[in-house]
């Protein structure tokens, strides 16, 4: 396992973190299923756990809770909030109101006194940069956070809330999480070079891209993952933008045979290969599942390899654009772009 330091807070965390989104009903994964994917996680040199407070309700947390008990102190422990969490108005966003308050359930449920990485799932259009940086700040020095992050922001997002910070004298987001893979580089064209610049630590979700880089989607073979049962169309060949993936996949199997490495090694390999990248969250639901992608924990992608890759997906492209969680509310909404 290789290890990394978490932007500039001097934490050493690991190349491939496990994330707990499939602990629980989303995965249907049982606390004894949950404890044993975290037991040989730690044993192979993974000390960065991520949850949220809405996987499956709050029943992740848990989880993970029972699982890390009388271990506490050698994990790097992430959960996040602002994703709605019932019907009421008010529990969700990244407000002081609700952050305070569901900082509590988290912890709650996690069992624990703090958690190292307290993360905004989604940037909150409603609620100011300084109301949610004060209230996170509040909370980093009531000792209840160690440091906070952001989710899935746009780069200027990201930008906008560095220099909030520095403008009224909070705390600023430390990490961003972002979604990145073979297949969605998008992020490689704004998103990464802010990163950078600011010395965030990037911790990214859906390396394998909702299983189309996990060696079970191939051309005339019937697709039967966990996510397409219950995400149908993004795995409709008959679709341009899937059948352009399905498209790349043939062509990254071959690269990956050529170079000896199976395909979930070539897909983790490619985004822990980017120095803006941290860490890779894994989301095993099986044990099998995890070590297959433990395989991937040295894996380092020749010059050669890295070219073939950028060769059939370009740089800073984006196979599936629509499906993107930080695209800017005017690209999806026309009255935001027409003067009244």
């Amino acid at each position: 396992m290789q290890y990394r330091t978490l932007g500039r807070t001097g934490v050493q965390v690991s190349s491939l973190a496990l994330g707990a989104m499939n602990f629980g009903r989303i995965g249907r994964t049982t606390q004894d299923e949950a404890t044993a994917l975290v037991d040989a996680a730690l044993d192979a040199g993974i000390n960065l756990i991520d949850t949220a407070d809405m996987y499956s309700d709050g029943e992740s947390e848990e989880m993970v809770g029972r699982a890390i008990a009388g271990r506490r102190d050698d994990i790097v422990l992430a959960t996040k909030a602002g994703m709605p969490m019932g019907d009421e108005r008010n529990h969700r966003g990244s407000s002081r109101r609700w952050l305070v308050t569901e900082l509590d359930n988290s912890l709650r449920r996690l069992g624990v006194d703090h958690v190292d990485l307290y993360q905004v799932h989604r940037w909150d259009p409603a609620t100011s940069d300084e109301e949610t940086l004060s209230a996170l700040t509040d909370l980093q020095r009531a000792g209840k956070i160690r440091y906070f992050g952001s989710s899935t922001f746009p780069a200027y997002r990201i930008v906008q809330a560095q220099w909030a910070a520095r403008e009224h004298h909070l705390s600023r987001y430390v990490t961003e999480q972002p979604s990145y893979s073979v297949l969605q580089r998008g992020i490689e064209t704004h998103v990464l070079p802010v990163t950078e610049e600011y010395g965030l630590g990037v911790l990214v979700w859906s390396p394998l891209a909702s299983g189309w880089l996990s060696g079970a989607v191939r051309e005339g073979r019937e697709i039967a993952t966990s996510r397409s049962a219950f995400m149908p169309d993004r795995f409709d060949i008959a679709l341009p933008a899937n059948r352009a993936r399905l498209d790349a996949v043939e062509q990254l199997a071959k690269v990956a045979d050529e170079a000896g490495l199976t395909m979930i090694q070539l897909a983790l390999g490619f985004v822990t290969a980017h120095p803006a990248v941290t860490s890779a969250l894994i989301g095993p639901r099986t044990l099998d599942h995890l070590h297959s992608q433990l395989a991937a924990a040295d894996t380092v992608l020749s010059a050669d390899v890295l070219d073939a890759i950028d060769s059939i997906v370009a740089p800073g492209t984006d196979l599936a654009a629509h499906e993107k969680y930080d695209t800017p509310p005017s690209l999806l909404d026309p009255s935001l772009r027409r003067r009244r």
